[in-house]
């Protein structure tokens, strides 16, 4: 039997607390910084200058705003909810650690929750999201709540 290419999400009948995937990686690029603080007026000297005034040197590197690595990140998590992801209700966040150009990340996610909601075809799923670099540091962990399709009958 030929395998068969996945092109869904994870469907929520399918998703058990303590489910566990990881993506591959994606090494962040001096454009992916440039254009990101381009695109969101995020020109902070901290990501826009080679060197720093505060300590004379950049820290340790070109430093990526936190929240350009979370938008990396939903963005390598894409294939755990294609066509199945219906909202995405809230998340806690935090940064564990700086991220610099030259970092390549990768996600490791696991379900922490799961339940049907009051609508059927539909359920609320927690994840507990971290970003980790390449040398096993953790960039930032997250918590989101998202709403996620059943399976279609």
């Amino acid at each position: 039997m030929q395998d068969v290419l996945r092109t869904d999400g994870f469907y929520f009948d399918e998703i058990e607390v303590g489910l566990k995937f990881t993506t591959k990686g994606r090494t962040i690029t001096e454009t992916d910084l440039v254009s990101f603080c381009n695109l969101t007026w995020m020109t902070e000297g901290l990501f826009t200058e080679t060197v720093n005034d505060r300590d004379g040197a950049a820290a340790g590197g070109r430093v990526v705003p936190g929240v350009m690595v979370y938008a990396m990140a939903e963005g390598l998590l894409t294939f755990t909810m294609e066509r199945t992801g219906l909202a995405f209700l809230e998340a806690s966040f935090s940064v564990k650690g700086p991220t610099y150009v030259g970092d390549t990340i990768h996600v490791e996610g696991e379900v922490i929750e799961a339940r049907a909601t009051s609508k059927p075809g539909r359920g609320l799923v927690r994840f507990r999201i971290t970003v980790r670099k390449h040398d096993g540091t953790d960039c930032i962990i997250y918590e989101p709540l998202r709403m996620i399709r059943c399976r279609p009958q």
